[in-house]
């Protein structure tokens, strides 16, 4: 079977969506911390995505799996590519604009490359890959070094920010190498399962009918479940099927700028240079992990 992909326009149009989805993703969440704690954010991140995901892939004909490997899958994947991440990031986010979280986030195909080298064959580091690496090493060093050198006290959120990357990238590794089902279902039965996890923590610990949100918070947090978590997964599985995987790499190039510069535009977050350049050194660094080795 040919593995040669020829993008369309509803390609090129489902990943502009999903840009949008993934890059305005953080400006959101800042928005939904107004009113919501982490914890209920994560929570109804995966659950409002669960009832989504569950009803399209049961208007698909597809079912969910009875065999308990498949749930202990759905299980180690909802903890690492859902719950740690979401819950990470979330709580960065309360000392870290959304514009530099969606700049730290985009080191996280830089670790998942190192990763790959140790845990997926054929996936060998090259002097490319070692210096894009550094690159992005560098971007966030730059990120990170008013924290590290001034009074702010917002280091600790960075490197949670960054943990999220490291959860995210250990994610991509284990779905390559464990049992795989169905797309759709796996995404669904993951977010099933990440619910059942998460919630009740989430109604014992927060006592939600206790709390009051604001609209917008409210708003904002029921499309952060709508639109970058369930319909961003059915994007995505989408453009991977019909272009293929390469093509869908494009959006680490982008969603950094869509984070930056919305949360600059429309939440007033502040431009700094120091940000631009570390933008600049972490794009150019997975540009350059993308370079191939000449064989001689």
């Amino acid at each position: 079977m040919s593995l040669n992909y020829t993008p369309t326009i509803k390609d090129w149009l489902s990943l502009l969506l999903l840009i949008l989805l993934w890059g305005t993703s953080f400006m959101f969440t800042a928005v939904s911390l107004q009113s919501f704690s982490p914890v209920a954010i994560v929570s109804l991140r995966v659950l409002i995505a669960a009832v989504i995901l569950t009803f399209f892939m049961y208007i698909k004909g597809w079912r969910l799996p009875l065999a308990p490997l498949a749930w202990a899958v759905f299980l180690l994947l909802g903890i690492m590519g859902n719950l740690l991440p979401f819950l990470l990031i979330s709580t960065g986010q309360k000392d870290i604009s959304s514009g530099i979280t969606g700049l730290l986030m985009a080191f996280m195909p830089l670790a998942t490359m190192i990763l790959a080298h140790y845990f997926v064959s054929g996936e060998s580091l090259n002097r490319f890959k070692v210096l894009g690496f550094l690159l992005g090493i560098t971007g966030v060093v730059i990120v990170l070094w008013p924290s590290l050198v001034g009074a702010h006290s917002n280091l600790l959120s960075g490197l949670l920010i960054l943990f999220a990357t490291f959860s995210y990238a250990i994610n991509a590794i284990l779905v390559r190498r464990l049992p795989s089902y169905n797309p759709v279902v796996t995404a669904a039965g993951v977010m099933i399962i990440s619910s059942l996890v998460i919630v009740p923590f989430w109604l014992w610990q927060g006592l939600p009918w206790q709390q009051s949100y604001s609209l917008t918070s409210s708003l904002s947090m029921l499309w952060l479940g709508i639109g970058p978590t369930a319909l961003a997964t059915i994007l995505l599985f989408s453009v991977i099927g019909s272009a293929g995987p390469t093509f869908l790499s494009y959006i680490n190039y982008v969603i950094p700028i869509v984070a930056y510069f919305t949360g600059a535009l429309l939440l007033g977050e502040a431009i700094e240079w120091h940000s631009l350049a570390a933008m600049i050194f972490i794009i150019v660094g997975i540009a350059l992990t993308r370079k191939r080795v000449p064989i001689k």
